[in-house]
């Protein structure tokens, strides 16, 4: 009995104890909070947008007597399918820089606004319905043309005799271009006995004569149909610029290429910085192209570089000025100059900014300032 009064005791006293280490417990366990939002600066992506004709040519049946029956020299006597590049578009498109990911600091998060990337779009402003890049998809396995060319109006004449077939029927072809052309002046000169009254009537004339004359005509020089096609192929320059990169391969049989089949000649773009932002002391180190050496370009900063130069955690681009050229060989296809992101410079933003008295929009491109406007 004396042991359960004891035991019975022991447990009185040891609740009370084990009430206040919990409690003790509690009120020392630190709240969790957010300590900043995570947000990237863009990097600017080039997308080449090529146009080019797919050209169907179809021989003409007659076109080994092109010359001897109408005088027509050079004539195409093999079908062939070909490519031409009619032309060419340099576009750019923004996606996050994996290299510029930040995060915020004493400042409240919730006056950002980002980009469906996640790329800092705007502070404390109004943001109109932001659209991400538009992916673009190529097909290299070509749809076969709905509409072939192909010959419909052959002759079976075979007066002539002493020739073949073939030439029998190319010689009745002759006629037939022949006699149309000198109707056609007929009617233009008025020289026709039973002349066309009616306008329209002389118009249908002419214009039944016309196609007489181009579709035998088409016997001996061949036809051909066209169709276009556009491909679109994206780049993203290096930060210190990009000298022969290939981009895409181009044959005038084949027509447009993966750049790692070797059937085709290389279409390759030049990316060079032509025009740098000017030095600044809080954004990068002193090195060449840092404020200590203002003369020379200065080179982008690093996030680690850059992450104490401002306490909020918030960053803007400076882009710099890049003139690309696209080539094929020793051809120059097309050239241009466009801000890139990356090749330029990564600053803090002023703090007297960012006390919520003022709103703030970034271009999506490049992650430069668009625009200030204090708060009314």
């Amino acid at each position: 009995m004396m042991k359960l009064l004891v035991y019975a005791l022991a447990l009185l006293l040891a609740f009370p104890a084990v009430g206040q280490r919990s409690k003790k417990t509690i009120e020392e366990t630190p709240v969790l909070t957010v300590d900043g939002l995570t947000y990237h600066l863009p990097r600017t992506g080039i997308r080449v947008v090529v146009t080019a004709t797919r050209t169907n040519f179809v021989a003409g049946p007659y076109a080994l007597y092109a010359e001897s029956l109408l005088g027509i020299q050079n004539v195409k006597n093999q079908s062939r399918i070909s490519w031409n590049i009619d032309a060419v578009e340099v576009v750019t498109f923004a996606e996050p820089d994996p290299e510029h990911r930040y995060k915020t600091g004493n400042m409240n998060a919730s006056l950002l606004q980002l980009s469906p990337t996640g790329c800092l779009a705007g502070i404390n402003a109004v943001m109109p319905p932001a659209e991400g890049p538009q992916p673009a998809v190529n097909a290299y396995t070509l749809p076969v043309p709905a509409t072939a060319p192909a010959f419909t109006r052959l002759t079976n004449n075979t007066d002539l005799t002493g020739r073949s077939p073939l030439e029998q029927r190319a010689a009745a072809a002759a006629a037939a271009i022949l006699k149309a052309r000198s109707a056609r002046l007929d009617i233009v000169t008025g020289m026709l006995d039973e002349f066309h009254p009616d306008g329209e009537a002389y118009e249908e004339s002419l214009e039944e004569l016309r196609k007489i004359e181009k579709s035998n005509l088409e016997l001996f020089t061949g036809k051909a149909s066209h169709q276009k096609y556009t491909f679109s192929y994206d780049f993203i320059p290096a930060a210190k610029g990009t000298k022969g990169e290939v981009i895409f391969r181009f044959d005038e049989a084949l027509g447009f290429l993966p750049k790692s089949d070797f059937s085709g000649k290389p279409v390759m773009i030049d990316v060079e910085p032509a025009f740098l932002p000017a030095a600044d002391n809080t954004s990068a180190a002193a090195s060449p192209g840092s404020a200590t050496n203002p003369g020379a370009p200065m080179a982008p900063a690093s996030a680690s570089a850059s992450a104490t130069a401002s306490g909020s955690g918030l960053f803007f681009r400076q882009p710099a000025i890049a003139d690309i050229r696209i080539s094929r060989e020793l051809t120059l296809l097309a050239t241009t100059r466009l801000p890139i992101a990356q090749m330029g410079s990564v600053l803090p933003l002023p703090a007297e900014l960012l006390n919520g008295n003022f709103a703030i929009q970034f271009w999506p491109e490049t992650g430069a300032i668009k625009s200030v406007t204090k708060n009314q």
